[in-house]
């Protein structure tokens, strides 16, 4: 087993765009690689930069940034009818081509980046040994009912500050960014002061608002975007590889929009981090990276 993570990094041409990437690890160490899809949608990969130390028990892992967003092409001008599954499907496709690994690889995508894995899934890709869904919701309708009852919970001078500038368009207030982070600190990282990588990820999204701005909307519970009628819960029968599925106790990410993907994905495994939110890869890294090395260990042939 490595004792140390060698990583290198590299771009690849997606359409007349790029696709920023890098991969940990050695790509013929003999184990499949693992792909990472960052959330947001356009949170870029800085905040599962921890999925890394998978590398340490001799396997690749790919990290790069989706289209729109981190060491991508950026691309602020392009509206909502641009900024859609299937694109980052495409994009996905592209990049497994291009590191030249569609003989076999994994799939592992958090929040976001699990509601890609299960559209990318539910393709049936050559290749797709597994697939790991962190934290993430099989419905948006389920994830907006949720955060309404984890909002419901919050201090009633916090709710009230986020109600007021809601309904005054004045979401970037900063009041309103401070009501927000309430949320956040309970129910996205529990680690607080959030470590330096998960703060990357929300400054980037502050530099390069398009893509979540369009897709999701101005934060985790107030989603205004393309993405708030998505569902992938009658379509998850099509997915024929092994799946785990993860999530934390405290996660926004709440069992109720979660279950779906349990009753829906045939012999799929669901581990819940006590301890954890939304981001169990930080908040119980060695749990989180047994649970998921051990995975796909099992899955590789």
């Amino acid at each position: 087993m490595s004792t140390e993570i060698i990583a290198r990094e590299g771009r690849a041409a997606f359409d007349s765009y790029e696709t920023w990437y890098r991969i940990s690890g050695e790509l013929d160490s003999g184990k499949a690689p693992v792909v990472i899809l960052h959330g947001g949608p356009g949170v870029a990969h800085n905040y599962v930069d921890a999925y890394k130390l998978l590398a340490l028990r001799d396997r690749a892992v790919i990290h790069y940034d989706q289209l729109g967003c981190g060491n991508s092409t950026l691309l602020p001008e392009k509206g909502a009818d641009f900024w859609t599954p299937r694109l980052f499907i495409e994009e996905l496709e592209n990049l497994v081509d291009h590191l030249g690994i569609r003989a076999g690889f994994h799939v592992l995508g958090q929040s976001w980046g699990g509601m890609l894995g299960a559209e990318y899934a539910v393709t049936r890709p050559r290749g797709l040994k597994s697939l790991t869904i962190a934290n993430s919701p099989a419905s948006m309708k389920l994830w907006v009912e949720e955060a309404n009852r984890l909002r419901a919970d919050l201090p009633k001078d916090v709710q009230e500050t986020l109600s007021r500038h809601e309904q005054a368009g004045t979401t970037d207030d900063a009041a309103y960014q401070q009501a927000t982070m309430v949320f956040y600190e309970r129910h996205v990282c529990r680690v607080v002061p959030f470590p330096p990588e998960v703060t990357e990820s929300f400054a980037q999204v502050a530099r390069n608002p398009t893509v979540y701005n369009v897709m999701n909307g101005p934060n985790e519970f107030h989603v205004i975007g393309t993405l708030k009628t998505w569902s992938i819960i009658d379509r998850l029968p099509a997915i024929d590889v092994p799946t785990l599925i993860i999530s934390g106790r405290h996660d926004e990410a709440t069992p109720a929009t979660v279950q779906p993907y349990k009753d829906g994905i045939r012999g799929s495994r669901w581990e819940i981090f006590e301890h954890s939110s939304h981001m169990p890869h930080v908040e119980e890294q060695d749990a989180c990276m047994r649970v998921v090395g051990d995975f796909l260990d099992r899955n590789d042939n």
